[in-house]
């Protein structure tokens, strides 16, 4: 004890018929009260409440490499859900968006690869009764719902067998810009390219789409594409001014 303070370096406190495991902290002394100086954890009159994190850690399942590699190919089998309906309704397409992010660092560094749990699918307008046809088909279940976190709305195709808004297929009308206030309208799907497994979107208008959105994971992804030299400083020459300059902000900065 010095100055009223315990320090606890390592221990169990066996307290009513639990023990609690503290690995490190400070636990101050007055009027027969415990408190824990930086923690989650109080004492008064002998009894321990649990704590915030606690309750949160009791819901959790233990980590396992299994599971994350369940939630990968569940995105996977996802996107190639939808890419196999597609192409067998004959309807064009490209993937963009986080997946096509992967695809194309895949191609230089695949330990670089980061995962996404979005599947987004650009689309041509003209073509939605068939496109909805072939998804409901392949089970998909078609919503527009409110676009979280910037204006308009979303149009999603979500899984029938775990209908979250979050595991969605989203879609991106080609053509047309995402929100009025987008610098750019989004490319055409003819843009694409035959990547094996579904269409990917060509790289050029992939950056042109990240640049256009701009939230942080796009900005996120184009740090992605520059780590592996997909982009470089040649790239503003090629953009439109306000692309080329959030581009060169990305350029300037390139750990974020």
């Amino acid at each position: 004890m010095d100055g009223g303070r315990w320090t606890v370096v390592s221990g169990q406190w066996a307290v009513g018929s639990g023990q609690w495991l503290v690995v490190s902290g400070q636990w101050l002394v007055g009027s027969g009260q415990w408190a824990v100086v930086s923690g989650q954890w109080a004492v008064a009159g002998g009894q321990w409440p649990v704590g915030r994190d606690e309750r949160e850690n009791s819901r959790m399942n233990p980590v396992s490499w299994t599971n994350m590699q369940r939630g990968v190919e569940k995105v996977r089998q996802r996107l190639l859900r939808v890419a196999a309906a597609l192409r067998d309704a004959r309807l064009d397409y490209a993937v963009v968006g986080g997946n096509a992010v992967a695809a194309w660092v895949s191609r230089v560094d695949a330990t670089a690869v980061r995962n996404t749990r979005d599947v987004d699918i650009l689309v041509r307008r003209s073509d939605f009764e068939r496109i909805k046809a072939a998804l409901e088909g392949a089970g998909f279940l078609y919503r527009h719902v409110a676009s979280l976190g910037r204006g308009g709305a979303l149009d999603a195709f979500l899984d029938a067998a775990d209908p979250r808004l979050r595991d969605a297929v989203h879609v991106v009308w080609a053509g047309e810009k995402v929100t009025a206030g987008s610098a750019e309208a989004s490319p055409d799907v003819a843009q694409s390219e035959n990547a094996g497994e579904f269409q990917l979107i060509e790289l050029e208008p992939l950056v042109r789409m990240k640049l256009t959105a701009f939230r942080d994971k796009d900005r996120m992804h184009l740090r992605d594409l520059l780590s592996v030299g997909l982009i470089d400083s040649t790239w503003p020459g090629r953009l439109p001014p306000v692309l080329a300059a959030r581009l060169q902000t990305i350029l300037a900065d390139p750990e974020g």
